[in-house]
């Protein structure tokens, strides 16, 4: 077999190193543009997980390189003086030159051949090989040569940032936030060698354009950065190696191979660097590459799928990871409000890879800080009792919870003519026993003709209301939970078939209205646009509906304004085309919402919260904008909203959304955090974990459970034995349980976190 191999990055040298020592009857030749002792960038990073793959994968490389790394534990996060320490975090930096000349070591020892100072800008020259390794960086020569073939997809992300180095000696990898006149800066940081610290610094681009930064002054660039970084970099200087100005590009390809090119590294896929994962990336996929080729020396198109399913879902998770990462990055202006510890949380927890327990393995100390520090903040008092932060209560006016869990909307359809039943009784009333801190009911029609199916629940009658004061009343008399009730129209999505039945349209619908005559999808029938007088009837229902509410006993009201209900179908330019007072502009869409709005708070008690919530993207094109959701949010909140349920999407039948764990919190913690009024966030949270990191890191007030609560009525009665914590709302009937229950959750995280422990690589400091 031959194989070329375009581009001498620490990716395509180890591909080389693994196939030559399993196949040493190949030829491989690398082809690099450069010289064998050039390099830019200053250190790489790898994990202790990544050392541990290659110890077993190549023992001389291993031993090679392990004589060179400057190994640490702590990460550091530093704020304009203050600063820190976090343990357990075991990484490893390294000379990218140091790297790239002991992987050259191997290559020769191992018989591959390399060619340095060739720039390859035709294949034609390699017609003869089995394979082409396509390895040739960020901006491929190659890659762009097949883009349509590959399906090359490059984003450049809004941050600048500048890649510099230092003699200032680092004992940990540390990232220094430091507050500008013009914005936020931060120093990625960390010593790869002795003497020498890389120092990538990043900015938004309006902090980088007031600085008045050029993209390739290095001069320029570094006398400023060394006056703004003059306490961090201690009087050590700073030192260029072509540092010019970049955005980061996001790289991807829907197809990896083509013909018998294949891409690695940047080339193929590209992770920001603020998870470190760019050389891992790279190294790890070309031992998926390698281990393909090896098991099909004699399918190239074998060995390709082969690379192509073993490593594509990692890569995928790694770069979305470092989206994520990136997206806390982007908004550092925003996150610099926090008090300090919950700064550095949010910091350590940007990614949401890493979570509070994962931490509190690795560090109580910090956790405790962190956790102490967000109690303290609740109750101005020293003597203030620490508890998880799931379980702190949360005042809304008023209305008081006594933790921090919700229960989120999620439709029975269960009613008959929209009145609740026996089984919404125990479907609630188990929940609220279940110790939730705030029920939010399913959406409850305004209207016979606003329910979504005929299985829902109303509240525009008399009968209706005496149904719902059945389950608040046992509420109220049994437990400590709260109830509020979300009242809705369906609008252009009503008439529906219930999930069970089939999810599309009835095939004896009522009549649709909705903000403009646009169907949901091809099924469904067109609605009316609604007039002025329809205007004022669902205004009057949503009125009626609110004293209704009040007379049933609900602790709160939310507004549905999301999902491209009725008013939510006000709101986003993809369901509003009106050319009226009512349309066009954000502005004008949100008219009639927040006139509903406006009118039941009126006449909901002063002492009563109202929630709204709402889409904060649409996850489709030209649909409501960032900027949308910011100012439909701070009209809600000037109307008198105390509080936002930021959900996403369903707006329109061909969305494209972005799923994933805890995937919904970034729009909330943009609401909360601009804005600054509380949020709720759901969206794929499963376990007492996340909640606690959410709320902790403020990016939520309150965190909604769905789908989890369904099937898990005391779930949070299994948290709190989880944690330990000692209840005081647990109904008398069921105390006795205690007993059981809180040592049996105990044992099980003594064993979870025992494994957790036992998987964690060992230390690979010398």
């Amino acid at each position: 077999m031959k194989i070329t191999v375009i581009g001498g990055g620490p990716g395509g040298l180890y591909f080389s190193i693994l196939t030559k020592k399993a196949m040493p009857h190949c030829q491989i030749d690398i082809y690099e543009r450069n010289k064998p002792d050039d390099s830019f960038g200053f250190g790489v990073v790898f994990s202790d997980e990544t050392l541990g793959e290659f110890l077993k994968r190549d023992m001389q490389s291993y031993e090679l390189i392990r004589s060179k790394f400057a190994y640490w534990d702590d990460i550091i996060v530093a704020r304009d003086g203050e600063e820190v320490s976090i343990a357990g975090n075991g990484f490893c930096g390294c000379s990218r030159k140091t790297l790239l000349q002991l992987l050259q070591q191997r290559c020769l020892e191992e018989g591959v051949n390399l060619h340095f100072e060739q720039n390859v800008e035709d294949l034609s020259q390699f017609a003869d090989s089995d394979i082409i390794l396509a390895t040739d960086g960020i901006a491929s020569a190659i890659r762009t040569k097949y883009q349509k073939e590959f399906g090359t997809k490059i984003e450049l992300k809004k941050n600048r940032f500048v890649w510099l180095g230092s003699t200032k000696p680092l004992d940990a990898f540390t990232y220094f936030f430091r507050s500008t006149p013009h914005g936020t800066i931060v120093a990625h940081s960390y010593q790869y060698e002795e003497g020498m610290s890389t120092w990538i610094f990043e900015c938004s681009d309006e902090t980088w354009q007031k600085h008045g930064f050029e993209v390739t002054n290095e001069e320029d660039t570094m006398t400023k950065i060394a006056e703004i970084f003059k306490e961090e970099l201690d009087g050590h200087p700073l030192i260029s190696n072509k540092s010019h100005w970049r955005q980061f590009p996001h790289v991807t390809n829907e197809n990896w191979y083509h013909n018998n090119i294949v891409l690695l590294g940047d080339a193929k896929a590209t992770a920001h660097y603020s998870i470190g994962s760019g050389t891992k990336l790279a190294m790890d996929c070309a031992i998926g590459l390698s281990d393909a080729v090896i098991a099909n020396p004699n399918n190239v198109q074998a060995a390709f799928e082969q690379y192509d399913k073993s490593r594509r879902n990692t890569v995928e998770m790694i770069q979305y990871a470092a989206i994520v990462s990136l997206d806390w990055f982007e908004n550092m202006d925003r996150h610099m409000q926090h008090p300090f510890q919950q700064f550095a949380f949010g910091c350590m927890t940007r990614s949401k890879k890493v979570t509070y327990e994962n931490l509190r393995l690795r560090d109580k100390s910090f956790t405790d800080k962190v956790l102490k520090e967000f109690n303290n903040n609740l109750v101005k008092s020293s003597e203030v009792e620490i508890v998880s932060a799931a379980f702190t209560p949360f005042k809304i006016r008023e209305l008081e919870l006594p933790n921090r869990i919700v229960m989120a909307p999620m439709g029975q359809y269960s009613a008959t003519d929209g009145l609740v039943s026996d089984w919404h009784l125990v479907h609630y009333g188990s929940r609220a026993t279940g110790g939730v801190g705030l029920i939010i009911t399913e959406m409850t029609a305004i209207s016979e003709t606003g329910r979504i199916t005929e299985g829902c629940a109303g509240i525009y009658n008399a009968e209706q209301l005496n149904q719902w004061k059945k389950i608040t009343d046992f509420i109220h008399n049994n437990t400590e939970t709260k109830i509020g009730i979300q009242l809705g129209h369906s609008g252009r999505k009503g008439a529906t078939k219930k999930p069970w039945e089939g999810n599309g349209p009835m095939e004896t619908p009522w009549n649709l209205i909705s903000a403009s005559p646009i169907p949901f999808n091809d099924n469904f029938a067109t609605p009316k646009e609604m007039t002025l007088e329809d205007m004022e009837e669902i205004k009057a229902q949503f009125v009626q509906a609110t004293k209704n509410a009040d007379e049933a006993g609900f602790d709160m009201i939310e507004l549905q304004a999301h999902h491209g209900f009725l008013l939510a179908s006000f709101l986003s330019p993809l369901t509003n085309i009106r050319t009226d007072e009512f349309g066009e502009n954000i502005e004008n869409r949100l008219k009639y919402p927040i006139e509903v709005f406006k009118a039941i708070r009126e006449v909901f008690p002063t002492e009563k919260p109202i929630s709204v919530r709402i889409s904060a993207t649409d996850w489709a094109e030209n649909g409501i904008s960032e900027q949308d959701v910011i100012t439909i949010a701070t009209a809600f909140k000037n109307a008198g909203a105390d509080i936002i349920n930021v959900s996403t999407g369903n707006t329109v039948a061909g969305q494209k959304p972005l799923t994933g764990r805890m995937w919904q919190t970034p729009f909330s913690d943009a609401v909360r955090n601009t804005v600054h009024i509380p949020t709720i966030t759901a969206g794929y949270i499963q376990d007492i974990d996340q909640i606690n990191t959410i709320i902790l890191n403020g990016r939520a007030d309150l965190v909604a459970l769905g789908r989890p609560l369904l099937l898990d009525a005391n779930f949070v009665r299994n948290a709190q034995a989880y944690e330990q914590f000692q209840a005081n709302d647990i109904p008398n009937p069921y105390k006795m349980g205690v007993s059981h229950l809180y040592p049996l959750k105990a044992s099980e995280r003594k064993q979870v976190e025992g494994m957790k422990k036992a998987l964690k690589p060992k230390s690979n400091k010398k």
